[in-house]
Order: C-alpha cells, then structure tokens, then sequence
C-alpha cells in the first residue's frame, strides 16, 4: 500500500484551478453577511443594505424591542441542462443583520424599499428628539 501525502491547500486549489466539482455537491452554500452602510440625518436614519441578485420578496425586514433585523437568503442560481458551472465564487444562503435602533428612533414609521440591488430602509427620528434651531432674543 502506498501512502500519499495530502496538502489540502494545493490539493484544494488545483481541484477549484480545473473547474471540477466535488462528487456530491451541486451547490456551494455559506454563510454571508450582506455590506451595509448607517447614515443619520437631522430628521431620519438610513440603512442600505447591498443585495444584488436578491428578490426584494426573499428580504425580511423587522423590528422588535428596538431591534432592527434584515434577514433573508440568496438562492442559488441552477443550471441549465446544457451548462457546467466551472466556476462559482458568488456566495449564497441566508443571512441577518441586527441593530439596536437609538432611543430617539421612531419604530413606527420604518419603511423599506428595493431599487438596483439595494434595499433602503428608512427610520424616522420621534419629533421631539429632532434638532431644531432656537432663535436667541434680545431682553428689553
């Protein structure tokens, strides 16, 4: 019998350089966490969220206890019957985000929308928290 040594860095790397599949796995699912940019304004907050080839149905965005979670999954594309996938780099499966909103956020009024691969969701600052200019008086 001879032994053989694995070098499973090379070993991987060769297999992924031709194109082949490991036996058994038509699709590669991994965890991914979707890029997301914060921003605050005088009277909101913003949250984008970059989820191209995501359907805005397979996105779940809510909000508990001042929590904001967006969830959802990123299905694998399948192949055709005359394709081979060589290779595939993108990742796919499901993913949550979760942030605790400010207490001067407004729960109530969270909107989402979907446009060109990003989902913005939008949250309201409360009234009473937003800041306003105060005009200074001259005492007579």
């Amino acid at each position: 019998m001879n032994l053989i040594h694995w070098d499973s860095i090379r070993d991987f790397d060769n297999l992924f350089r031709a194109g082949s599949v490991l036996p058994g796995v038509r699709e590669r699912a991994s965890n991914w966490l979707p890029a997301i940019d914060v921003r605050e304004s005088n009277d909101a907050y913003r949250v984008d969220v970059e989820l191209p080839a995501v359907a805005p149905e397979d996105v779940e965005v809510s909000c508990k206890d001042g929590l904001l979670t967006i969830s959802g999954e990123r299905r694998h594309e399948r192949e055709n019957g005359d394709e081979r996938v060589h290779r595939s780099e993108r990742l796919f499966g499901r993913f949550a985000r979760s942030f605790r909103l400010p207490d001067d956020a407004d729960q109530d009024s969270i909107e989402a929308t979907a446009a060109q691969g990003v989902v913005t969701i939008s949250v309201a600052k409360r009234e009473n928290a937003r800041a306003r200019s105060i005009e200074v008086k001259t005492a007579n």
